[in-house]
């Protein structure tokens, strides 16, 4: 171990520490945040987080002289470099940024610190590093602007990507809905009717990757068979480290549902069991998606559905008297499904319109219910987004346009022909 630090005071100092904690000081100062202030206002670039934490974290107030030791020091330092690497990308093109990430090598040199260890020194039970619960929840350690996203997996199968698209897919077998630096979700989808093109999900896995100081990787495996309360290594969180309650499953009694909440990256999962199927939704940060950048890898939460895997609904539809297919389980006309479908939901939106293709498709009454689960989860999950569903609430059903259409059709005949016997006469 080196040389302990020398003691921080409010005049300049010589050690690579004291010069360090200087250059943080000037930063605060160009930026017009006052160090001493309880919370920092962070852009973009959250570099000035790192350093007012790190400040915290090494102060007289925090560690007092008497009791910081080397170890102590190497922790906070551990500490500041994670935060700044989890910046990185955001400050690319910050020079106070890199100055801190360089300094701090320097600093792991000059004592003899290690990059692998704790990134908190030990506490009472009950208590959290300060430094590592703001790491460990997003909304509290970013820019964060509270915008969201969502994505949604239900019926046979009904897609609603992270940029608002509705689809209605086939997408038989394995396929990833996310697939990103933090989490990936993949699902498995199988036929539902013999003949039919339509398939619905039997299977979901979840990875929570690593995440350090918040959380181990972590997987999750939903079944038609098993909709566990645990990860797969039997726990129910992050694991040892201290920020391991960012992540959890909450327990939903009676509800064939899970929640698993990932507080560390702002995001928040709900896998239902309906019948003999799952549903999935999950709330991201927007800016955690970069969706304006093109990913050359497929997630289809994210760019949709392949073109040779969309079903066109429109062109399924068939009269009110006619069962789509007539192996399913029950026989529903349009008409039939459309009333099964409002004694769910209340609004005859793009849900009522998925409900009622589920039923023509299979023929299980209880594909209904994938479709009302899904909205609950949008009401859950991201409630700001119903004024935008609200706005466009109503989606005719095809067998009440038809319907619609032919007594127009109707009433303008007689009309002419009545001007016609009146002409003649």
């Amino acid at each position: 171990m080196g040389v302990r630090p020398q003691s921080l005071a409010p005049a300049p100092v010589a050690s690579p520490r004291g010069r360090l904690l200087g250059m943080v000081l000037l930063a605060s100062v160009c930026c017009c945040v006052p160090v001493s202030a309880p919370a920092v206002h962070c852009q973009q670039c959250r570099i000035q987080c790192c350093n007012a934490d790190y400040i915290a974290a090494i102060s007289s107030n925090a560690l007092p002289e008497d009791v910081l030791l080397d170890v102590d020091y190497c922790t906070a330092l551990r500490a500041y470099s994670v935060c700044t690497r989890k910046t990185a990308k955001s400050c690319r093109g910050d020079l106070v940024y890199h100055s801190a990430v360089f300094r701090i090598k320097e600093l792991f040199a000059q004592y003899n610190c290690s990059s692998d260890g704790p990134t908190s020194s030990a506490r009472a039970p009950g208590t959290q590093d300060p430094l590592v619960s703001k790491i460990c929840d997003y909304e509290r350690s970013s820019s964060f602007q509270k915008k969201f996203a969502h994505c949604g997996l239900f019926g046979d199968p009904h897609l609603r990507t992270f940029k608002d698209e509705f689809q209605t897919c086939k997408v038989e077998g394995a396929w990833p809905l996310i697939d990103n630096q933090y989490l990936s979700v993949q699902v498995t989808n199988v036929p539902v009717v013999t003949g039919s093109s339509a398939t619905a999900t039997s299977k979901i896995t979840l990875i929570f990757k690593s995440y350090q100081g918040c959380t181990e990787q972590k997987v999750y495996q939903a079944s038609t068979e098993d909709l566990p309360l645990a990860f797969n290594d039997g726990t129910r969180n992050g694991g040892q480290q201290e920020g391991a309650s960012s992540l959890r499953i909450l327990e939903k009694p009676d509800s064939n549902q899970v929640e698993i909440q990932a507080h560390y990256i702002g995001s928040t999962v709900i896998i239902r069991q309906v019948g003999h199927y799952l549903t999935f939704a999950i709330r991201v940060p927007e800016e955690t998606l970069n969706l304006s950048e093109e990913s050359p890898v497929l997630q289809l939460c994210l760019h949709g559905c392949p073109k040779n895997e969309l079903i066109q609904e429109h062109r399924l539809w068939l009269s009110k008297s006619s069962p789509l297919w007539p192996s399913s389980q029950q026989v529903y006309t349009v008409e039939t499904a459309a009333e099964q479908c409002r004694r769910v939901l209340q609004v005859e939106d793009v849900y009522f319109q998925s409900c009622v293709f589920d039923l023509l498709t299979t023929g299980d009454p209880e594909f209904s219910m994938a479709a009302y689960g899904a909205l609950e989860d949008l009401k859950a999950l991201y409630p700001s987004r119903l004024a935008l569903h609200a706005a466009s609430k109503t989606v005719s059903v095809p067998g009440r346009a038809l319907a619609l259409c032919q007594t127009a059709v109707f009433a303008v005949w007689w009309v002419l022909a009545f001007l016609t016997l009146l002409w003649c006469s």
